[in-house]
């Protein structure tokens, strides 16, 4: 969602709360500190890794000083000015289900404007609609996207949020002349709460069972590998976007910087997995963990023995570890 600068303007936030600096120290402890899933592009590491970009983290704080809620900012300066664009990836971190929204969000178009920003772009980390795996797989196909499928659900507090946010004079990307989303709109989750590796093999599909039984079979070995790895990765990911016609535009010491700025700020927070065979890393997958959730964020392969399914044992072999974590 995007505010103008004319929306940001408005000057009708509630006095209840106020929104303050906080240090990247504060702000991690306040994500650590909540009960449910915070987003990595909310957590003080991720800043670190976007170039060109400057970091700043607020917090809500209500009368009695307690702190309710958190924003990491993004500036992107506009090039010969003093003005910016500020992107809050996947955030605030708020009570998304309180009636007094558009109300908090006001103080902090208050201090972005304050702070030079021209526009801001939020991603609330909430669902919409939810499609179950069965439904699209019964009617998404050729000529028919995800969209156009009726939800299996639609979610109560993700519709409120949009009305309100909308009423308020936030436009949603991507409509009305607007940039497209910064962060894919669709995404695929596999719950693990409450399932075992047993449930978890069972809600696979016969071929993704055969698969992942070929690639053991076949001597597939995965494994977590080191920074050292990631060249290779690289060269597996440009082989990839190659073949199946994408372009992320992410470079080697992009994906570098995000090894090591994420591991520093907590060690494993993203890891990088390998499928060897034959001596030959023939796959290689990005995980990254924050809080009770993991996100299997980029896939590489090659393009030759692709019949051992190095692929399927990576996926399988994640989706392990992210159970074993407590995700």
């Amino acid at each position: 969602m995007a505010a103008t600068e004319a929306q940001m303007s408005e000057a009708t936030h509630t006095r209840s709360h106020e929104v303050l600096t906080t240090t990247p120290e504060q702000h991690l402890g306040y994500l650590d500190s909540l009960p449910g899933q915070v987003s990595f592009l909310q957590y003080p590491s991720w800043a670190a890794v976007k170039a060109g970009w400057k970091a700043e983290r607020l917090g809500w704080f209500d009368s009695s000083g307690r702190q309710c809620g958190a924003a990491q900012v993004l500036y992107r300066p506009l090039p010969g000015t003093r003005r910016y664009f500020a992107y809050l990836p996947e955030g605030p971190v708020l009570d998304w289900a309180d009636p007094r929204l558009p109300q908090l969000l006001q103080p902090l178009l208050d201090h972005l404007r304050s702070a030079g920003a021209f526009a801001v772009r939020m991603g609330p980390p909430l669902p919409y609609r939810r499609w179950n795996a069965a439904t699209l797989k019964a009617t998404v196909g050729p000529g028919r996207r995800v969209g156009d499928v009726l939800p299996d659900l639609v979610d109560p507090i993700g519709a409120a949020v949009a009305d309100r946010i909308r009423a308020a004079g936030w436009q949603r990307c991507g409509e009305e002349g607007n940039p497209s989303d910064a962060q894919p709109r669709y995404l695929f989750e596999v719950p693990l709460a409450g399932r075992s590796l047993e449930d978890l093999w069972a809600g696979l599909n016969q071929e993704w069972q055969r698969n992942i039984k070929k690639a053991l079979k076949s001597d597939v070995k995965p494994c977590i590998g080191t920074a050292d790895h990631l060249p290779e990765f690289y060269r597996l990911l440009q082989l990839t976007e190659q073949r199946d016609g994408f372009r992320l535009g992410r470079s080697l010491e992009y994906f570098q910087r995000q090894y090591e700025q994420l591991n520093a700020e907590e060690p494993g927070r993203t890891r990088l997995y390998l499928a060897w065979h034959d001596g030959e890393v023939l796959a290689a997958h990005t995980m990254i963990v924050a809080g009770r959730r993991a996100w299997y964020q980029t896939g590489a392969s090659a393009d030759h023995r692709r019949e051992v399914r190095p692929s399927n044992a990576l996926q399988w072999r994640m989706l392990k570890d992210a159970h074993a974590l407590g995700a």
